[in-house]
């Protein structure tokens, strides 16, 4: 097996500076009791003018009066590692968070669907800049080790069990992840690399420093398994984004939109589904206010998802300040590709159908849009009826003489003095039962012009025609 480790050695302010519209402003995670505030995380900005983690924040004020403050939240982080192990599925199906900070996987079986590991190294490092988390990637055949490399070194990939060794070798205790204090202990003792370590005698090492190292150990350079939790992705989509600022315009709402539905796609993908309802909850100080989303079929493409948010988000009154947005999505069903054909000559302006329809009904309604399926009643104006969704199934049209493409909203007198009658009469009488009885001869007439007509005429009788339709 071959493992490798995408540490995140700044996942706490990677999460929150990804949601930011500019995170190249001074900004700091603080943490502590109120009156012992102090520095959790900086960001660049904020390290190039004197902020460093561990600084206390009247110390910090004195230092730059203005910077950013969010309160730091372990909760979150330890959600946005899940997260990136739920992104990691789509490489591996051993995929651990045991450790923080860090995502672990098995990589070895990936190699003859996504090609060798420098391919996807690549595809790692792509995807995570898109995502916006710093990393550190590193390979080697047991998970601890690769581990330990990605401390080390970023790009350091062992895949040989002997080369591994002779690297680990060099490794010094302080960098070993060694439990506890144990790595700063032998340190001072002057026991400096793993494989002065390793000379030790066993049982001595384990009567001053305890099993925990001599397992770290075994389980590091392999000799021992090393049973690790894996993680199962949610079965659903829930994330959420505090504003830090109270917001009245839905200008201010689309930055934050645009990471969540970005960040709802990711995890779809993982799946291999799609969606087809979620909802928008915009957080007040009391109450919040719920943006549906229905699609007529599942989707996962970002930027068709972006849009017909907001434009549903746009369509609701914002009569109270928001401070945070939630992305819900528990409906999940598979994800079917609409067929394309292989040299497909539409225009690169051409929208595809799915996403005209989905633009369509975000704009206009969901009523607006529908499919029609065919009725049981004989009478033309209730022969068809509106169906919504994708899904939606109906038994075929019952036989029927042709029926013209235009059908007019009601009849209107044919205004016709002599038309030609191409064929017909086509008697029918229905309606007796619900009080609008309807008993007519229809024809189809060609007029003057060449136009064909479809038209009726009271049973038995030729004239006094009344225009339903036209033919194409």
């Amino acid at each position: 097996m071959l493992w490798a480790c995408v540490l995140l050695p700044q996942l706490a302010l990677d999460a929150v500076l990804r949601r930011r519209p500019d995170p190249r402003q001074p900004l700091a995670l603080v943490e502590g009791p109120a009156q012992l505030r102090s520095l959790h995380a900086v960001n660049a900005a904020a390290r190039e003018a004197g902020l460093q983690p561990g600084m206390r924040l009247t110390a910090a004020h004195a230092l730059l009066p203005e910077f950013a403050m969010v309160e730091h939240d372990p909760r979150e982080t330890l959600r946005w590692q899940g997260f990136l192990a739920a992104w990691a599925y789509r490489y591996s199906s051993l995929v651990s968070v045991q450790w923080p900070g860090c995502v672990v996987l098995e990589v070895r079986a990936s190699f003859r669907l996504l090609g060798p590991w420098p391919r996807i190294e690549a595809r790692l490092r792509e995807e995570l800049d898109a995502l916006g988390f710093q990393h550190r990637i590193a390979l080697a055949p047991t998970p601890r080790a690769a581990h330990v490399f990605a401390g080390l070194r970023d790009g350091l990939a062992v895949s040989n069990p002997a080369a591994m060794v002779q690297v680990l070798d060099r490794v010094p205790v302080r960098r070993a992840r060694l439990p506890g204090d144990g790595g700063e202990r032998l340190q001072r003792m002057g026991i400096e690399d793993l494989r002065r370590l390793r000379a030790l005698p066993r049982d001595a090492l384990r009567r001053r420093f305890g099993l925990p190292v001599l397992e770290h150990l075994d389980r590091l350079y392999g000799n021992a398994d090393d049973p690790l939790d894996c993680h199962a992705p949610p079965d659903h989509f829930d994330a959420r984004v505090e504003m830090g600022y109270e917001v009245e315009s839905h200008t201010a709402l689309l930055f934050p939109l645009r990471r969540l539905v970005g960040d709802l796609c990711t995890y779809l993908s993982v799946r291999d589904g799609g969606v087809q309802r979620f909802r928008l909850r915009l957080e007040h100080e009391a109450g919040h206010t719920d943006v549906e989303v229905g699609l007529l079929a599942a989707e996962r493409e970002p930027g068709m998802l972006f849009e017909l948010t907001r434009h549903r988000l746009e369509r609701v009154a914002i009569d109270r300040p928001v401070v945070a947005l939630r992305l819900l999505a528990r409906e999940l069903p598979p994800f079917i590709p609409a067929t394309r054909d292989l040299f497909d000559t539409r225009s690169q302006q051409q929208l595809p159908w799915p996403q005209l329809r989905e633009r369509l009904r975000s704009r206009l309604g969901d009523e607006a849009v529908y499919r029609v399926a065919a009725g049981s009643d004989p009478r033309p104006e209730r022969a068809w009826r509106p169906v919504q969704g994708e899904q939606a199934s109906f038994a075929a049209a019952p036989a029927r003489p042709p029926r013209p493409l235009w059908l007019l909203p009601r009849p209107v007198p044919l205004r016709e003095p002599r038309p030609r009658i191409v064929s017909g009469p086509e008697r029918l009488e229905s309606g007796w039962w619900d009080g609008d009885d309807a008993r007519r001869d229809y024809y189809v007439l060609e007029t003057a012009q060449g136009q064909r007509a479809w038209a009726y005429a009271p049973p038995g009788e030729r004239d006094g025609w009344m225009l339903h339709g036209w033919f194409a």
